[in-house]
């Protein structure tokens, strides 16, 4: 299975996650109250994805590996899940670099 967005709404707010093709969520986004800024933010994850310098390697609350994927001027796009080692941490940013630009989206919204 290829890697997609898969876009959802609960109540009238719309979410959208970005899974690799073993199906495992790699980058998952805020809540928008429309789903045009819902699709407006797969957009921004498209034309962010392939950068390195936007990527913020961060620790979770837990203390585990994580990171954020922001736009140009810094603001916050995409959220990925904790992982066990920095390494790992890598390897689901190259995965987003990969998958992101291209990935199709399954609207189920």
């Amino acid at each position: 299975m290829a890697a997609r967005y898969v876009l959802t709404h609960a109540g009238s707010q719309f979410h959208f996650v970005l899974k690799a093709g073993n199906n495992e969520v790699i980058l998952q986004s805020e809540r928008y109250a429309t789903r045009q800024n819902a699709l407006s933010g797969i957009a921004a994850v498209r034309a962010n994805a392939p950068y390195d310098d936007r990527y913020q390697r961060k620790a979770a609350a837990n203390g585990q590996p994580m990171f954020n994927l922001v736009a140009a001027n810094g603001e916050p796009i995409g959220t990925s899940e904790t992982y066990t080692s920095p390494g790992a941490r890598e390897i689901g940013i190259q995965s987003v670099m990969t998958n992101g630009p291209g990935a199709p989206i399954d609207d189920q919204s």
